[in-house]
């Protein structure tokens, strides 16, 4: 629900920003999936591939959300940030070392490799395409909510 004049305020990405941005994530999720499901080796091998592709998932979102969380002033402790940036560079140089030390041919582990780097870009873009939104509509809200007090303030 936009008021008059506010619509100009509120940036907003278009329909076919967020399409590929979600395309781009759910592609890059599923080429991960298909090179793990048909990776030749060890099941073992497989399954650390799994977690660490998972953990490199989550810790991610999680340092987007520190960043953006931090932009323009510091609200997290020095330790969370030590936590945020450690867990995200020990996930990306664990899920690197194990894929390194596979005992596999060179073309699956650079296949591996790019799905993992696309993988951890999308979630970058997907992270802060939907914090775009959220403070869109936290911004809308908010004028929204001026625009109605001033008019039941002059009725």
């Amino acid at each position: 629900m936009s008021t008059p004049g506010t619509s100009s305020l509120i940036r907003r990405d278009t329909a076919a920003w967020r399409l590929q941005v979600w395309l781009s994530f759910a592609l890059s999720a599923s080429l991960c999936a298909i090179g793990l499901a048909w990776l030749p080796g060890d099941d073992i091998d497989r399954a650390f591939m799994v977690m660490g592709y998972v953990f490199c998932l989550s810790t991610a979102f999680a340092l987007a959300k520190f960043i953006r969380d931090n932009q323009h002033r510091r609200v997290d402790s020095p330790m969370w940030k030590l936590v945020v940036w450690g867990g995200f560079l020990l996930a990306m140089a664990l899920t690197g070392w194990g894929l390194w030390r596979m005992g596999i041919q060179p073309v699956w582990k650079a296949y591996l490799l790019v799905c993992w780097l696309f993988l951890i870009s999308s979630v970058f873009t997907l992270a802060k395409t939907l914090r775009d939104a959220y403070d869109a509509d936290l911004l809308e809200a908010r004028l929204s909510g001026r625009a109605e007090a001033q008019q039941e303030a002059s009725a």
